[in-house]
């Protein structure tokens, strides 16, 4: 651990290099031969000795810094020439790039990282791109995380198999998840939601730690990612992904786009996942994982033009998962006789739809809708409980904004409107919640020069539950070398809670629910969770041996002042849900190095440190299932030949467990897990661009958690437990895979 940080500390001497200078501003077309030029929305625009680069927006405009040490720019757009110039004297210009209708051509070419963090912006953005996705198996968005040290991926509970991730050392559920900045995986599906996106799908992904923007909603207090989905009109014709492994699940991901003419396309994504093997390799007569089924589908449309763009996307899912005792009939959906048994039957139907409109006299001025809906019905048995939530969820949000107020400033205004529709039975009990937001907000950019840059944003909403609440944000960069960024956010975050689907732990035990319920007037009784988020962020990059690298260092700091505590610890026989009463907060740490050791050889090395606790009855605990201390490492080749090698490893401090020490002996379990290490790894082979087949490990050391269900013999006995989990329970996997496409 010593020498992780001895390295981290070492690399930060490189920063001081490069001074500060001007920014350049430009606007980029396309130049169409049957009328008007289009604007050319994600050119690639970077200087010609590749020290730096950026992309236009969706109106064609980019602002970068200025090289020191080069002053030829390069534009370049797929299907039309680059083009070089010289801003010497330039700091605005407009440019129309021309159809590539010639068969030479030169090639400026730079080396992009598989993850970006632009050094423009206000918000530290990581743009983890489909290079990073394709490292690992990324079945689904669950298991998108493996090679990111700054998102946790942990297995919740023996039974249900469900991967949970974590940010800033909380739950996922504070952190905000959007599927193309429009609300995605919130209310039934914001735990489970995360496997029901297939990993092929996504494009790419950005995520930010911390406070996000008050134009994406109130809900966020430790994050955001953003998913984009493969585009209709820019993604592959064909495109098909198989996967199998060892534990016997199948995969396979059909995606098809046309183009119908030159401003509308259409795309469809299909995936379909089985596995039905009985795996119980440590022997205690229950699954080391679910069966499941899966069947997963988008149709999208999206229409470009000048002025008038949008898109629409419909979603479904039907997922069908049993697990529990060997032997119990796989997709029954009922209690199975004399075997305990976990049954899960989970449908959704979701659609989405934006429409944005650009002002015609000034392209820096639009108008976007978007709007959502989600119908979510699951039915569930686990063991003797029953739980059947049905969710209708609708959201629209208006923006208007403009993006040159001034010399310095643009700015955001709208307003949203949230309605939830949630009814959840539980055995004979039943919970329901209708909830309206309608809310709006303003969100101010500033960018003074080159060193200094902020958004400012509130927003302003009401609850027909918690009346009216305010949400703050502030998102600060100061850019002490051009190189050598420093950011400050901080703001606060409400979410109203599900407390039975927000934690899917609870229902692998034979434990009781106790709700202490405070205002039966307020859902389940209790008040909303709230919490103000603070963060310091310091990125830069650096150049040792005429090798490019990347350091960061990450602090941030959660407290909530409204929380719903899922307490475990007061009786082993018992859940106790109650509102906080005193402190609870979340400090965490990350300092990160990326480097390319030899050419196209990178290392990323990563440490985090944890500090996670919450005012219990019994008094202020450390969180449970969260290691203090955690290292990472990811070691990434490609040959000249279109081999690939990767190879992640992370290391996991001992993590405190739920009290168990009023049970009798043999039904306990210890105060604290030891430390372990895990290793995955992927080789992957691309033969004439069109075809790539890879072959990986999960857990190559078979390293697994020795007792993962405490009274495995006597499931119905009033001790059986299986949440208790804090490391592997299945050991290791291999899996082997194929992807083909047609551009």
């Amino acid at each position: 651990m010593r020498f992780c940080i001895s390295v981290l500390l070492l690399l930060t001497g490189a920063f001081w290099a490069r001074s500060q200078v001007s920014e350049i501003t430009g606007k980029v077309l396309l130049y169409n031969p049957n009328g008007k030029a289009s604007v050319a929305s994600q050119a690639d625009v970077y200087w010609a000795d590749g020290s730096g680069g950026t992309q236009t927006n969706e109106f064609g405009v980019f602002r970068m810094l200025r090289s020191k040490s080069s002053v030829t720019l390069i534009i370049a757009y797929v299907g039309f020439r680059s083009d070089t110039l010289d801003i010497s004297d330039l700091g605005q210009f407009e440019l129309t790039l021309m159809p590539d209708n010639t068969l030479n051509e030169v090639v400026v070419s730079k080396r992009v990282r598989s993850t970006e963090i632009s050094f423009l912006e206000s918000i530290k953005i990581e743009k983890i791109g489909e290079a990073e996705l394709q490292k690992a198996a990324c079945c689904n968005l669950a298991e998108s995380f493996e090679t990111q040290p700054g998102v946790d991926v942990a297995i919740t509970d023996a039974l249900t198999g469900t991967r949970q991730i974590r940010m800033l050392g909380l739950s996922g559920i504070y952190n905000q998840i959007t599927i193309e900045n429009m609300p995605g995986l919130r209310g039934l599906a914001a735990v489970k939601g995360l496997e029901y996106i297939p990993g092929t799908w996504i494009e790419s992904m950005q995520l930010n730690k911390g406070t996000g923007s008050v134009a994406n909603g109130y809900e966020s207090a430790t994050g955001q990612i953003n998913l984009e989905l493969r585009k209709p009109d820019k993604s592959d014709k064909l495109y098909l992904n198989l996967f199998a492994n060892q534990g016997g699940r199948l995969e396979t991901n059909i995606h098809l786009r046309k183009s119908l003419n030159e401003k509308l396309s259409t795309g469809l994504l299909l995936h379909a996942k089985y596995n039905q093997m009985e795996n119980d390799r440590n022997n205690d007569g229950f699954l080391d994982m679910p069966m499941s089924r899966h069947l997963i589908g988008m149709h999208r449309w999206k229409y470009f033009s000048d002025y008038v763009r949008w898109q629409m996307m419909v979603y479904g899912s039907w997922i069908e998962t049993t697990a529990g005792q060997i032997g119990v009939p796989a997709f029954a959906n009922q209690h199975t006789q004399g075997l305990w048994g976990l049954q899960e039957d989970f449908r959704q139907l979701s659609f989405l739809g934006k429409m944005g409109i650009v002002d015609r006299k000034n392209s820096n001025r639009s108008t976007a809708i978007q709007v959502k809906a989600d119908w979510i019905d699951q039915r569930s048995v686990f063991g003797l409980k029953n739980y059947h939530p049905i969710g209708k969820t609708t959201y629209a949000n208006l923006i208007h904004q403009n993006n040159r107020l001034d010399r310095f400033n643009s700015f955001r205004t709208g307003m949203s409107v949230q309605l939830d529709d949630m009814t959840e039975k539980f055995n004979d009990t039943s919970y329901s919640r209708t909830e309206i937001v309608p809310g709006a907000f303003g969100e101010l950019t500033t960018k003074i020069g080159t060193r200094f840059s902020s958004v400012i944003g509130l927003r302003i909403d009401h609850s027909n539950y918690y009346n009216w609440f305010a949400t703050p944000r502030l998102h600060l960069r100061y850019a002490l070398k051009e190189e050598l960024v420093l950011r400050f956010s901080g703001g606060r975050g409400q979410r109203t809670p599900l407390i039975f689907s927000d934690n899917p732990r609870i229902w692998a035990s034979n434990r009781q629910f106790r709700i202490h319920s405070t205002d039966n007037g307020k859902p389940y009784g209790l008040e909303p969770e709230v919490a103000w988020n603070y963060g310091l962020s310091l990125t830069g990059e650096f150049t040792l041996d005429y090798r490019e690298g990347l350091i960061s260092f990450d602090l941030y700091r959660t407290d909530f002042t409204d929380q719903i505590v899922i307490d475990f610890d007061e009786n082993p026989g018992e859940v106790h849900i109650y509102a906080l009463n005193g402190k609870s907060y979340s400090t965490s740490f990350q300092a990160q190095v990326d480097y390319e050791v030899l050419k196209r050889f990178d290392l990323r090395l990563a440490y985090r440190w944890y500090d996670v606790r919450t005012r219990q009855i019994s008094g202020l605990r450390s969180a449970p299932y969260m290691s203090r201390n955690r290292a990472f490492l990811n070691l990434a080749h490609e040959t000249r030949k279109k081999w690939k090698f990767d190879a992640t490893v992370n290391w996991f401090d001992g993590q405190r467990l739920p009290e168990t020490s009023g049970n009798p002996m043999e039904y306990r379990m210890p105060a604290s897990s030891p430390a372990y290490f895990t290793w995955n790894g992927q080789i992957t082979k691309t033969w004439k661009k069109r075809l790539e087949s890879y072959v990986g490990f999960e857990n190559l050391l078979d390293y697994r958690q020795e007792q993962v269900i405490i009274s495995a013999d006597t499931p119905f006995g009033e001790y059986f437990d299986a949440s208790m989990v804090w490391g592997p329970v299945f050991g290791r996997n291999i899996y082997v895979g194929l992807r083909y496409r047609i551009d």
